[in-house]
């Protein structure tokens, strides 16, 4: 999709560089917040800013981790991405919240054919699910001449995988099939262990108090677990494609479930691509003085953001 792409736009993004006026848009003050904001690793010691975006600028692929909708993980997110980017011209922005077939839309406001009202209108975008931090990195890759991928699969055939299984796949068009990637195989252990937990009913929920058959709420948590599958892969194999076209990094921004304790995306992508170099930021939705012992090993970089949205 974005053969030659990635490499020709490179000398443009040396000269055009990633400022302008709507991708700084946001709150100044905010983004001063978004940028002092203590990063921890992995082990618990605490990393500098810069040296946070020297190891994503020097990886192949990065997953931004985020937490939906935060007010101070957005601009996070997206100032990371902007520096990034200035340092690294060869650099293509992947999102979690474009589905494949949306890939036009997003190409003809990148490339100036559609006005940014018209995009809004094709894509049925609004800020409940395109963000003014979402807004600010699509922005500051369009002014740098950068590949947005909209890397996601679309809607009906994550349903279709749900509700009839991944064979239901095999009877689609190849014109559909481009637009979906079967999984190769279900990635078990941790991640499918704490999916499972997330989405087991907990006792006393529900809207009856007869608890549900065992056997049924297994077969939904595992119908579920295959659409969760569906993204991974599909994401995944549009992080590679990126990477096949020259871009260096991909930076895919997707929900912090994802990626956490080298998550589903992150073991697929390395499945497809032996020897990929990827680094992990984790924006997590709570406060803390330090790095807390459940998140040693969450991600490369850990970044608390304070609760919930205001």
């Amino acid at each position: 999709m974005y053969k030659f792409v990635c490499v020709l736009a490179a000398a443009v993004a040396l000269v055009s560089g990633c400022a302008g006026s709507k991708a700084h848009r946001g709150s100044v003050n905010t983004a001063e917040r978004a940028r002092g904001l203590t990063v921890y690793r992995s082990d618990g010691t605490s990393s500098r800013w810069d040296a946070m975006v020297e190891a994503c600028a020097g990886a192949d692929a990065v997953f931004m981790g985020e937490a939906h909708g935060h007010p101070l993980g957005l601009p996070f997110a997206s100032e990371l991405w902007k520096d990034v980017l200035a340092k690294s011209p060869g650099a293509a922005l992947s999102l979690e919240f474009f589905e494949r077939d949306e890939q036009a839309k997003l190409d003809d406001f990148l490339k100036g054919v559609s006005t940014e009202e018209e995009f809004r209108k094709r894509a049925q975008r609004n800020e409940g699910n395109y963000p003014p931090g979402h807004e600010a990195m699509v922005e500051a890759a369009k002014e740098a001449g950068r590949p947005v991928i909209a890397s996601n699969a679309p809607r009906p055939y994550v349903r279709l995988v749900r509700q009839k299984g991944f064979e239901a796949l095999d009877t689609l068009t190849p014109e559909q099939r481009r637009l979906v990637r079967k999984p190769d195989e279900l990635i078990g252990g941790h991640y499918h262990e704490e999916f499972v937990k997330l989405m087991s009913p907990m006792p006393g929920h529900g809207d009856t108090d007869k608890p549900e058959d065992p056997e049924k709420a297994r077969e939904r948590v595992e119908a579920m677990y295959r659409s969760q599958q569906t993204w991974d892969w599909t994401m995944a194999e549009s992080v590679e494609r990126g990477l096949a076209a020259g871009c260096r990094p991909v930076v895919h921004v997707v929900g912090s479930f994802h990626v956490n304790h080298e998550g589903g995306l992150v073991q697929v992508l390395k499945k497809m691509r032996e020897g990929v170099r990827v680094v992990t930021v984790s924006v997590v939705d709570v406060e803390a003085p330090a790095l807390r012992d459940e998140d040693k090993g969450r991600a490369d970089f850990v970044v608390y953001v304070g609760p919930g949205k205001n």
